[in-house]
Order: structure tokens, then C-alpha cells, then sequence
């Protein structure tokens, strides 16, 4: 029998997707070549926990690792993760086997929606020629082709799959049409874009936006610190204007999977525009320099104590790259722990949702007694306030404890 939709991809895009379509009651199939990806283990720093799992697959969501099902379905949305590459473009490598492996059993009428994060242009200058050569068919003629980019804010308990608005672009309205007629049976609101390349690029600016404003902050974090200011009074106090701000805060750094893209590297295609995005290289670099400000501000902490940063212990407060969440991916705590590692630092990690934790091939011994661990360490070092953590506790324990997320108690730490 045909399935509803079939989720090519099972990652951090995808299975949100996979629980969403489900839980609405569509007969919802997952793709993934790699047999391992398709077993749907739970990991830890996985989307979805274990328990969400089960519960996917008791409500009748099935993996597979073979592509016929592709042949068998009414939507398929395209959802493999596109990496930035050391060159810092993205890698649409996976998007491009996505699509040659659903080619090859299009059907008519069937509606292709992208929600990998992609250049603008990527939906109708590289996907669908990829879809068009391996089927034979026309895209917006024969088959329904859109955009619509994936807007999953992990362990957000607020904002969720269904209460998101969607934001779709086709390339006919048509295709736009038959993509909000899926949408609609699993969000409340739909968003119609003019086309694919408005849709792509309301994403690129959803996420530099965020970026830059952080960069802001990060910028603002070191200047009241050399001025003594404190920062976290200044934004309390700026909160309060009802217009014209909205709060960002500092931290150790920018993880997470939506990086910031700047789309004068289309790589995809060899040509540029000829000129960066400045904003967006300037909150790259002033974002990527914050894991060695924390550094900086550790080192001149222990040494105001009378410690060397060689032989020091130092315990690690939260490794991942959001509170309450076990996704590590580009969290900042990674190359903090790698440089404190190079500086002759002794390092502990603590975090409820990583039950180990290896930093330059090496494992980071991981506290079992959170309290007795605060205070044998020299230096606590606070990276991710889970809401498990008892800051003012820990506080107290605490030798001497630097919070980097303004997120214990006015005068209990010593603040980024």
C-alpha cells in the first residue's frame, strides 16, 4: 500500500518530521541507506530520546534501507544534513544522493519538498535537475516540487512541530498549493513564500540573524568585562524596553546545527557574488574567538588565586550545545576542553545528558559526585545551565566557579 509521506533522512531534520507526521496520523515511512542510521538506536545526542522512539515506531513508523519504498509514496521530503566543509560551504553532497536515489522511482504526482538547509537556488538550480534527469519528469508539470525549510528548535517545550509556522516556496503555485496541503495536516499555520529561492533564503536569514545578534553580545561581554561593567545588569535593564530590542545573551561559543552561511560561497555551481557577506563574517569570527576568551578569563582567574593553569583541576559544567538536551553538535565545550587540555589542565566533565564524554581521542573522566567534584576542582567552569543543576548549591561548593551563561544568582560566580 502506498504511505503518506517517506522522510529521506533520519537526523536531527528528519525524525522530528517522522514524530510530527505520525503523531497526525500519517502513514509515515523513514529512508536512510546506512543500516545503522535506519535501526533507530535513541542516542543520547540523538533528536529524539529512546522513550520518543519506541513510541514512533508503536504508533507504526518504519525505517528502511531499501529504496523501492520511495517508488510507493505520496510526499517525500528530502532532509540530509548539509555540513559546512573547511572551506565553509556547505556540502549538499547528501541532498544530491537523496535525490538521485528518489529519482530513479519518481512517480507522477508525487510532491518533493527539500528541507535541508541550502543556498538559495539549491531547489530549483540543483535538486531539480537531479530529479528531472534520473526520472524523466518535469518537475511542476509532472511532479510537485517546493521548499520548505526545517524550523526544529530542539528541546524548545514551548515552540513545537505542530504550533510552528511552515514556510513553503514551489516552484509553480501549484507546487506550493500541494506542499501546504501536506503541511496543513501537521502545523497550524502554513506560510507561502513566492517560490523556492524566498523560502531558502527566509532560512539563511532566520539563522545569521541569530548569529549576529549573539556576536553582538559576545563583543558586549568583553568590553563591560574590561570596563567593569556588569553586562548582565545592562541586559536586564535593556529587557525592559518594549520596543526596538530583543534579548540575546553571550556565551562560550555557537553550536548547534544551523551555522551561519554566507551565500557568496556557492560552490555548488563554482560562482560567487564577488563580495562576502560582512555582518555575516564578522559575527563568524567575533563568535568563533569566544572559546578562547573563556580561556583567557580562566587562566587569569586562577592566577589571581595563585594557580597555574598547568596542573589545575578544572571541572566541567555541561558539554552540549543547548541546556537539557544531550546534542553535542559544534558545542563550544570541545575546544574549551581541548585548550585547557594543551595548557597542562587536569579536567573533569559533568553532564546529565552525556554519559561520556572524549576530547582529543582521549576520555574526559566523568564526576560522579557533582558536589564533592565542585569542590575538590580548583576551577568550575559552567558551560550548559541544565535545569537539573542546582546552581546556588553548586555555588556554594565551588572553589572558585565561572559561569558563562549569566545563569547563577547576582554575586554567587564570577560571570562571563
Amino acid at each position: 500500500m502506498p504511505a503518506d509521506l517517506a522522510v529521506i533522512g533520519l537526523g536531527h531534520l528528519g525524525l522530528p518530521l517522522a514524530q510530527a507526521a505520525t503523531a497526525a496520523g500519517l502513514t509515515t515511512i523513514g529512508y536512510a541507506p546506512d543500516p545503522r542510521a535506519a535501526a533507530l538506536s535513541g542516542a543520547a545526542d540523538g533528536p529524539l530520546s529512546a522513550t520518543e522512539i519506541r513510541r514512533l515506531l508503536a504508533a507504526g513508523f518504519r525505517t528502511t534501507t531499501d529504496p523501492a519504498a520511495l517508488g510507493k509514496v505520496r510526499t517525500a521530503v528530502i532532509c540530509a544534513a548539509t555540513p559546512l566543509g573547511a572551506d565553509r560551504a556547505l556540502d549538499l553532497s547528501g541532498i544530491a544522493d537523496a535525490a538521485r536515489t528518489l529519482a530513479a522511482r519518481l512517480r507522477p504526482h508525487t510532491t518533493v519538498i527539500l528541507e535541508s538547509a541550502a543556498y538559495p537556488g539549491t531547489t530549483e538550480e540543483f535538486l531539480r535537475p537531479l530529479l528531472e534527469e534520473g526520472s524523466g519528469l518535469t518537475a511542476g508539470r509532472d511532479f510537485h516540487l517546493a521548499c520548505s525549510p526545517s524550523r526544529h528548535d530542539p528541546g524548545n517545550r514551548t515552540h513545537r512541530y505542530r504550533n510552528t509556522p511552515k514556510v513553503i516556496g514551489g516552484l509553480t503555485p501549484a507546487c506550493t498549493e500541494a506542499a501546504a496541503a501536506f503541511y496543513g495536516r501537521i502545523t497550524d499555520k502554513v506560510v507561502r513564500a513566492r517560490g523556492p529561492r524566498e523560502a531558502e533564503t527566509a532560512k539563511l536569514l532566520e539563522t545569521n540573524y541569530r548569529h549576529v545578534n549573539i556576536a553582538l553580545m559576545n563583543e558586549m561581554a568583553v568590553f563591560c568585562h574590561d570596563i567593569g561593567v556588569d553586562l548582565w545588569d545592562v541586559i536586564r535593564c535593556a529587557e525592559t524596553k518594549p520596543f526596538g530590542f530583543q534579548t540575546f545573551r553571550p556565551g562560550p561559543g555557537v553550536g548547534g546545527h544551523a551555522t551561519p552561511v554566507d551565500p557568496n560561497y556557492l560552490s555548488y555551481k563554482g560562482r560567487s557574488l564577488g563580495y562576502p557577506l560582512r555582518m555575516v563574517e564578522l559575527a563568524q569570527e567575533v563568535n568563533g574567538r569566544m572559546p578562547r576568551y573563556v580561556i583567557q578569563r580562566c587562566a587569569t582567574l586562577l592566577n589571581e588565586h595563585g594557580k597555574s593553569a598547568r596542573g589545575a583541576r578544572v571541572l566541567l559544567l555541561g558539554v552540549t550545545y543547548k541546556p537539557d538536551i544531550g546534542d553535542q553538535e559544534a558545542s563550544p565545550a570541545r575546544e574549551i576542553a581541548s585548550r585547557l587540555m594543551e595548557l597542562g589542565a587536569h579536567l573533569t566533565y559533568h553532564d546529565p545528558y552525556v554519559p561520556h564524554w572524549t576530547v582529543l581521542d582521549r576520555p574526559v573522566p566523568r564526576a560522579d559526585s557533582l558536589y564533592e567534584a565542585a569542590a575538590a576542582a580548583d576551577l568550575t567552569l559552567l558551560l550548559q545551565p541544565h535545569r537539573t543543576y542546582d546552581l546556588q548549591g553548586l555555588a556554594v561548593k565551588a572553589q572558585l566557579l565561572l559561569d558563562t551563561r549569566g545563569a547563577t544568582p547576582t554575586g554567587a560566580a564570577h560571570r562571563l
